[in-house]
């Protein structure tokens, strides 16, 4: 049984588009169809926690556990051993309040990248592959009227925070799905049901080439 763990913010955890915290269901968030999409023979284990950051610490009451960095030693020894380790952070971070600059983002991504791929199994001492998916396209247009000025200038951000996610990869043969393909619903920011079933089929691909 190969298993992958998938950690993430909201949309891994598949908050519905422009809801009050509701959750898409078993046959609509993408890690579920990912499960399905690979059959037998896999286990798809869900980490995805609304308003989960890389590093950034979130002061609203209720927040204090968001903080992704905190969370992940524990995350991983919990499921130990994994033979996948899919990372979809750093939305969170694009919000104006932590006033991340791009580079900022991804020196904490690198945080990540750095303690998985050094991670070795208590059970076999094994290492998982990491899979990375870049962050979704951020609509602000459409963001302005469900968050005000909370994620005022992402999307250059995240365009450039991707850039780099995405030549660090290429560079350490770290397999890197670009995710500008996919569209975000009435929020601006979280993903449609239709691409949590595209991403949810393009990772399933590369999993069983």
């Amino acid at each position: 049984m190969k298993r992958i763990l998938c950690y993430g913010d909201s949309n891994t955890w598949g908050y519905i588009s422009g809801s009050d915290h509701l959750r898409y269901d078993e046959n609509t968030r993408w890690t579920k169809l990912l499960a399905k999409n690979l059959g037998d023979g896999y286990e798809v284990i869900e980490e995805g926690l609304n308003s989960r950051t890389l590093c950034s610490q979130d002061l609203r009451p209720g927040k204090e556990s968001t903080n992704g960095w905190t969370y992940l030693k524990p995350c991983v020894q919990t499921h130990d051993k994994f033979d996948y380790f899919v990372l979809m952070l750093g939305t969170n971070e694009l919000k104006y309040a932590y006033n991340n600059a791009p580079q900022d983002i991804f020196d904490m991504f690198l945080k990540f990248i750095d303690f998985v791929s050094n991670y070795k199994s208590v059970i076999d001492g094994s290492i998982a592959k990491i899979i990375v998916l870049g962050m979704p396209p951020v609509n602000e247009e459409v963001s302005v009227d469900f968050w005000q000025d909370k994620y005022k200038d992402a999307s250059k951000k995240r365009d450039e925070t991707n850039k780099l996610y995405k030549e660090y990869c290429l560079k350490e043969n770290i397999t890197f799905i670009d995710n500008s393909d996919l569209q975000v619903g009435l929020d601006g920011v979280h993903l449609t049901k239709e691409s949590h079933k595209l991403l949810a089929e393009k990772l399933a691909k590369i999993i069983l080439s």
